[in-house]
């Protein structure tokens, strides 16, 4: 996808095509809603919550994995879009792709998700992160904030971010177990 926007590839046609005529579509309350989904000052706060969750719970790696995991998002999203120099839908303005409220929305919910995941079944978790994120990308679409590469792009883009934040989490969530093993067995009396 990165491609074909930095090479104005065939598939950019068939995008621009399809963001003008998803543009407009649906009540814009909604998908004003919707698209605010992924802004950071809705986002962040979600996966702030469950960072703040985990530290309570005792862990100490977790939370500091899914920090790591959202800090990496500007990283990862703003030279994309400096190198793309993508022109948004509707507007002159460029540096569109890949769209940042998706990516935003993808970290932070799957991360909230994935750090909740241990205390909470996952088939909750992961699919209100999915729902959530979907619901973002689709808002940015039909408010005719992104074409649909920027939104696909981000999901692309964040879905290797997660997979490797889940991989971490992992490792860090043996880290805090040992850790809280090894403090619980020296409270123990011995002999």
């Amino acid at each position: 996808m990165t491609w074909q926007v930095s090479a104005g590839g065939p598939l950019m046609s068939a995008d621009e095509r399809a963001g003008r005529v998803l543009a407009g579509q649906g009540p814009r309350p909604l998908t004003e809603f919707l698209a605010d989904l992924g802004s950071m000052l809705v986002a962040v706060p979600v996966l702030a919550v469950a960072i703040g969750y985990a530290l309570w719970r005792g862990q100490r790696a977790r939370p500091l994995v899914a920090a790591l995991a959202m800090a990496a998002v500007p990283v990862l999203v703003v030279p994309l879009r400096l190198w793309t120099d993508r022109p948004g839908p509707f507007t002159d303005a460029t540096g569109y792709y890949p769209s940042g409220h998706t990516a935003t929305a993808m970290v932070a919910y799957g991360g909230a998700a994935l750090l909740l995941a241990p205390g909470t079944p996952r088939n909750r978790t992961v699919p209100a992160a999915v729902l959530l994120t979907l619901a973002t990308g689709t808002g940015l679409m039909l408010r005719g904030y992104h074409w649909p590469l920027d939104v696909l792009g981000s999901l692309a883009l964040c879905g290797m971010l997660l997979l490797a934040l889940e991989r971490a989490l992992r490792v860090a969530g043996s880290r805090d177990l040992s850790r809280s093993t090894r403090r619980s067995s020296s409270r123990t009396p011995t002999g």
